[in-house]
């Protein structure tokens, strides 16, 4: 029987591990990874919402989900959430380290850089690089062993390219004034790096490593901030989470077998000017 491209696509039998699994993207992602066909360990701080979430996908999607809380930052947690994977499937043959965080003090988040706080500073770096590093490290491990892996890590059109300031203007995120802040571009931009040194390192093992990298997604902005964000854009709107889903299985099937340390950019054409 001949070969079908559509086929390539398919994750049948494979576990995709997927932190941050309970966020605005991160449960899309879930859900296209499982309606391929993989089996998806969910994993975010909430161990009872993860479990949930993945009765929920199990069920719609007719795969084999897991939920697991993990603290991200903590090596232990990550080492006991990897292990209690690997338990149940014996094989993790995709990660998307997906996990980041604004914290819960917005206000603090969203403080201008002169007068940004150090420990703040490094909460979010503890997660948003430091747990995607950790991450990394414990599926990699297995994945070597396997000798079989992608891995999608995701990063922000704000990794790559510089906010302009001028689009925060009257702007506002769930009623709260906004910005981006260094620490959020900074860590992003630190994923591109790890992301190359991995797709290289790795590249031998069978391991392949690449980024998505999401424009400007609706997901509670005010009007302001949407026209501001959207004037600046080819395409002239912002994403909507959906939009991501198909640059994900690319690169976490076989579609993309000959793909390694790249950047998927899905921006509307943002970075383009």
């Amino acid at each position: 029987m001949k070969s079908l491209y559509s086929d390539h696509f398919q994750l049948h039998g494979k576990t995709a591990l997927v932190t941050g699994a309970l966020g605005i993207l991160g449960k899309r992602f879930c859900a296209g990874l499982a309606e391929f066909g993989a089996n998806v360990v969910v994993v975010d701080i909430d161990e009872q919402l993860c479990q949930q979430f993945a009765k929920e996908l199990t069920s719609d999607y007719q795969t084999d989900c897991l939920g697991i809380g993990c603290d991200v930052s903590s090596p232990k947690q990550v080492e006991a959430m990897v292990e209690e994977a690997m338990k149940k499937y014996s094989k993790i043959e995709i990660l998307h380290n997906n996990a980041a965080t604004k914290t819960a003090d917005l206000n603090r988040y969203f403080t201008k850089f002169e007068d940004y706080d150090l420990d703040q500073w490094r909460e979010v770096m503890a997660v948003n690089i430091d747990g995607m590093f950790l991450v990394a490290q414990k599926v990699g491990k297995e994945m070597v062993k396997q000798k079989y892996g992608t891995i999608i890590q995701t990063s922000s059109i704000y990794g790559i390219i510089a906010p302009d300031q001028r689009i925060y203007k009257g702007s506002d995120y769930l009623g709260t004034s906004i910005n981006t802040p260094a620490v959020y571009s900074t860590s992003k931009a630190a994923v591109w790096g790890l992301t190359k040194y991995l797709a290289a390192y790795w590249a031998d093992k069978g391991i392949r490593v690449n980024m998505l990298t999401p424009g400007g997604i609706e997901s509670g902005q005010n009007d302001a901030f949407k026209q501001n964000y959207s004037s600046r854009t080819p395409l002239g709107r912002m994403g909507q989470p959906d939009e991501l889903i198909g640059a994900l299985i690319y690169l976490a099937s076989d579609a993309s077998s000959y793909v390694t340390g790249q950047n998927m950019i899905v921006d509307g054409g943002l970075s383009t000017w």
